[in-house]
């Protein structure tokens, strides 16, 4: 998405890092020196607007079960759009987009339903709800990844999600996900492959019954005072 702005629509370009969901610090950390470092590299301002979970964790209340693309996420999506857009705003800028919007992972219609919400609180500014998923555009991402040996993030950010990942990797017997120290991202067509339409289509049909089964199971459990410093919350 950024590329495609900065190099074929000549768009002035500003990276606006809002991310107070994602755990633990590290892994914020991490993900936040990647998209400085690409900035950088792209020749376009970074903006970070600092971390923010016990914020996010307020907003989250309620919601610790809910089930990805639920109503936890809409949350999330309203929350860090609607930074963006108060940013955009009293900059002057005149349209936001969020790469949310490119992850196969995410709800498109979803995360653009947040953009729109957002930009519509201030009049001059647009939301760009382009289709960021066409086969071209997602190929190369997967090519800019590789190039530049990406962080693969093993889950969307939050405790919440780790907590679920880590939980349904222990039934297949797999290792638990360690925050900031897994993979990167380095053959194009077996990293698409990893994240096809039918792979992340066969995780959604589950997902229903998969939190449910989580809701059961973490029954009871609360969130500790310390949590946002924690390695992890469960």
């Amino acid at each position: 998405m950024i590329e495609e702005m900065v190099e074929k629509r000549d768009a002035d370009v500003t990276i606006f890092f809002y991310n107070p969901n994602i755990h633990p610090r590290a892994e914020y950390e991490l993900r936040k020196r990647e998209n400085e470092k690409y900035a950088a590299k792209l020749g376009v301002p970074f903006i970070d607007a600092d971390y923010d979970p016990d914020n996010w964790y307020k907003r989250a209340r309620g919601m610790e079960f809910d089930p990805e693309r639920g109503d936890r996420c809409t949350m999330c999506f309203d929350m860090r759009i609607e930074r963006a857009a108060l940013y955009a705003h009293e900059w002057g800028l005149d349209a936001i987009a969020t790469t949310n919007s490119t992850s196969r992972w995410k709800d498109e219609v979803q995360v653009d339903d947040s953009g729109r919400r957002a930009a519509a609180k201030y009049p001059k500014l647009r939301y760009l709800d382009d289709d960021w998923k066409t086969d071209a555009m997602t190929s190369r991402k997967y090519v800019i990844n590789a190039d530049n040996s990406f962080y693969k993030q093993e889950y969307c950010g939050c405790s919440f999600s780790l907590r679920d990942n880590n939980y349904a990797r222990a039934k297949e017997g797999l290792p638990s996900i360690k925050p900031a120290s897994g993979d990167v991202y380095s053959d194009p067509l077996a990293d698409s492959a990893e994240e096809s339409p039918e792979v992340v289509d066969d995780f959604f049909r589950n997902a229903p019954a998969f939190a449910a089964e989580i809701r059961e199971t973490y029954r009871g459990r609360r969130r500790s005072q310390e949590a946002s410093q924690r390695e992890n919350n469960w």
